[in-house]
C-alpha cells in the first residue's frame, strides 16, 4: 500500500493515474511450464510452548483486547512473521525466514487463516514435542477447516486464494465499524475496505511481538551462546589455517561456517546469506559472495564476516572484522573508531519514550570526530525464530514517513552495528545483538524511567586491530567486562562440547587489557619528583 501511494502521488504530479487491474500481465505469460517456479508450499510445524512461551489462544485474546481499545472490530493480518508468531507456527516458504504464505482475519468471535493446500496440511503431522498432533488439532479445527461443533477457541482454516481473500475482506468490512490494517498491507486488501473505515497503524501483533516474553528472552540468550560456540570454533580454524598459508575464499568460509551452525542444538538453518567479504568486497555494504566475485582470504587484507542462524529458541546476527596479518595504522584507527561507536551505543542511557533515531548519533560521534561516515542504519530489531530484521522499532537517522517507527522499550532486541567502508579497499563492521532493559541511575526524576542495553551476542573482537590509546577508560572497562562475560558464559559451553582448541583461542582473544602507559607515566613522575628533591637539597647545602 505504501509503495502504491508513493507511486500514485508522483505520477499524479505528471498528470498520470495509477489504476488497479485484476489480471497481471506477468501472470498472463509467465507460467510454470515456461520456467516459473512453483508456489512455495512447505510443511507447517508447531513451535512448542517451551519455546513460544505463550499459547496462540492467549495471543488471539490479547489481540482482541487491543482491538477493542482502539475501537476496531476487525484486524487483517498480512505480514507473514505476524501470522507465524500469532499461531506459534513455522515453515520455510521464504528463504531464511520460517514463514508460510498466509492471510489472517480476526474479528470479535472468529479467526480465519488462509493457507495453500489447506486440507492436506490440516491432517499432516506436526513436528515438535507431540508428534501425534496435526495442524487441525493445534488450531482446534475440524479436518476440513471448519469450526462447526467446536465449543472452544477455533481457527477456521481456508484455502489461500487471492480473489476469495479480497472478497472476504470486502464482505466482512461492510459489516464492521472499523478495520485495522498494518503498514505492510498490500494495495489489493487496502482497496477492499472503505477509506473511512480504516485504522492504519502498526498492528497489535507487531507491537506485542517485538517485546519478547520471559521464555523468548531466555531462549534468545541461550541460542546466542550456542551460536557463539559455532562462530568461535569456525574462526579459530579459519585464522589458524589462513596464517599457515592454506587456501580459503569467501565462499569456502561461508560454506564451512554453515556446518558449525548446523551442528548446534535446535538449529534450523541460517537467518540470511552470510556476508563473507575480503578486502575491497568488504566495502560493499550488502555484499554477497558468488563464483564471479569470490576472493581469497589472506593475511594481507581485512576480512568482514556478517552471519547468523535460526534456532527454535532464537535468531542470531553477528558481524566481526579481522586482519590475519599486520594491519596498517589507518586500518587500526578505523576499526577502533567503529568499536568506539559500537561501545558508545551500548553504554547509552536514555529516557523511556525515546525513538531509536534519537540515540543513533551516540554511535556515529567517534567517526564524525575525524570526518568518517557510514551510510546505513545503526540498529534493527530482530525476531525470536522469526525475521532477522524486525520492526517497527529501529536505530537509524532516517525519519519514517508513514509513522511506523516505535519508541525503544524493555525486552526488545536490536542490533548495534556501526561500520566504516572505504571503496575499493576494505570494510569494517561490528555487530552485536543487545536487549533493551531498565537502567539504574544515580538520581530518579519524578515519573521518569530510563533504559539501556544488555549484552546478548558474545563473540570476541580482534585485539590486533584495536588502538587502545584511542579508547577512554570507560571504553576499556567495557572491553574487559565484555571479555569476562564471554569467558563466563561461552567458555563452559565450549568445554561442554569438547571444543578445547576453540576455547584456547577464545581465552587468548579475551585477555584483560591494562593501560601500560598509566604506570609508566606514574613511574616517570615519581622519578622526576625524586630528582627534583635531591637537586633542591644539594642546592641548599
Amino acid at each position: 500500500m505504501a509503495t502504491w501511494k508513493t507511486y500514485s502521488d508522483d505520477l499524479r504530479k505528471a498528470g498520470l493515474a495509477l489504476e488497479p487491474i485484476d489480471n497481471e500481465l506477468i501472470d498472463e505469460f509467465w507460467q510454470t511450464a515456461n520456467g516459473r517456479p512453483s508456489q512455495p508450499d512447505t510443511p507447517i510445524n508447531a513451535l512448542p510452548i517451551q519455546f513460544a512461551g505463550v499459547s496462540w489462544q492467549d495471543k488471539v485474546n490479547n489481540m482482541r483486547t487491543k482491538m477493542t481499545a482502539e475501537g476496531t472490530d476487525m484486524l487483517v493480518v498480512t505480514a507473514l512473521d505476524e501470522t507465524a508468531w500469532l499461531f506459534n507456527l513455522r515453515a520455510s516458504d521464504i528463504d531464511y525466514n520460517p514463514f508460510f504464505l498466509s492471510y489472517v482475519i480476526i474479528e470479535k468471535n472468529t479467526t480465519k487463516l488462509y493457507i495453500f493446500n489447506h486440507t492436506h496440511k490440516l491432517t499432516a503431522k506436526l513436528t515438535g514435542n507431540d508428534t501425534k498432533m496435526n495442524l487441525a488439532a493445534h488450531l482446534n479445527t475440524n479436518d476440513n477447516g471448519t469450526c462447526t461443533g467446536r465449543a472452544d477457541m477455533c481457527v477456521e482454516v481456508k484455502l489461500y486464494d487471492q480473489t476469495q481473500i479480497k472478497a472476504d475482506v470486502f464482505a466482512r468490512a461492510e459489516l464492521s465499524n472499523k478495520v485495522w490494517l498494518g503498514f505492510s498491507c498490500n494495495q489489493a486488501i487496502y482497496s477492499a475496505v472503505l477509506e473511512g473505515k480504516i485504522l492504519q497503524k502498526n498492528t497489535p501483533i507487531a507491537t506485542t511481538k517485538t517485546k519478547k516474553n520471559p521464555t523468548e528472552v531466555e531462549g534468545m540468550k541461550k541460542s546466542h551462546i550456542r551460536d557463539a560456540v559455532a562462530l568461535i570454533s569456525f574462526l579459530e580454524k579459519l585464522e589458524r589455517e589462513v596464517k599457515a598459508g592454506q587456501p580459503w575464499t569467501e565462499l569456502s568460509a561461508a560454506n564451512d561456517l554453515k556446518t558449525y551452525r548446523y551442528a548446534q542444538q535446535f538449529n534450523r538453518g541460517l537467518s540470511f546469506t552470510s556476508i563473507s567479504s575480503s578486502g575491497s568486497n568488504g566495502a560493499i555494504i550488502h555484499y554477497s559472495p558468488s563464483n564471479m566475485t569470490d576472493k581469497s582470504i589472506t593475511t594481507s587484507e581485512v576480512y568482514l564476516l556478517d552471519s547468523g542462524g535460526q534456532y527454535l529458541n532464537g535468531t542470531t546476527d553477528v558481524t566481526r572484522t579481522f586482519h590475519f596479518g599486520t594491519p596498517t595504522s589507518y586500518q587500526k584507527e578505523c576499526y577502533t573508531r567503529v568499536l568506539m561507536a559500537h561501545i558508545n551505543l551500548f553504554q547509552a542511557i536514555w529516557q523511556k519514550g525515546v525513538y531509536g533515531r534519537e540515540i543513533d548519533a551516540f554511535a556515529r560521534a567517534p567517526l564524525w570526530d575525524v570526518g568518517l561516515v557510514y551510510r546505513h542504519g545503526t540498529g534493527h530489531g530482530i525476531g525470536m525464530f522469526l525475521s532477522v530484521h524486525e520492526g517497527p522499532g529501529r536505530i537509524s537517522l532516517a525519519h519514517d514517513l508513514f509513522a511506523q517507527d516505535n519508541p525503544l522499550d524493555e525486552f526488545q532486541f536490536f542490533s548495534d552495528e556501526p561500520g566504516y567502508y572505504e571503496a575499493g579497499q576494505f570494510g569494517i563492521r561490528l555487530e552485536n545483538i543487545v536487549m533493551v532493559k531498565n537502567a539504574t541511575t544515580k538520581y530518579r526524576f519524578p515519573g521518569a524511567e530510563f533504559l539501556t542495553f544488555e549484552h546478548v551476542t558474545l563473540v570476541p573482537y580482534a585485539p590486533n586491530l584495536i588502538d587502545y590509546d584511542l579508547l577512554s577508560e570507560k571504553q576499556i572497562e567495557y572491553l574487559n567486562d565484555y571479555n569476562k562475560l564471554i569467558r563466563e558464559r561461552v567458555g563452559p559451553e565450549l568445554k561442554k562440547q569438547g571444543r578445547d582448541t576453540a576455547y584456547e583461542w577464545m581465552m587468548q582473544k579475551t585477555e584483560e587489557y591494562t593501560r601500560k602507559t598509566t604506570s609508566s607515566v606514574s613511574s616517570v613522575s615519581s622519578l622526576t619528583g625524586s630528582l627534583f628533591f635531591i637537586i633542591f637539597v644539594l642546592s641548599v647545602v
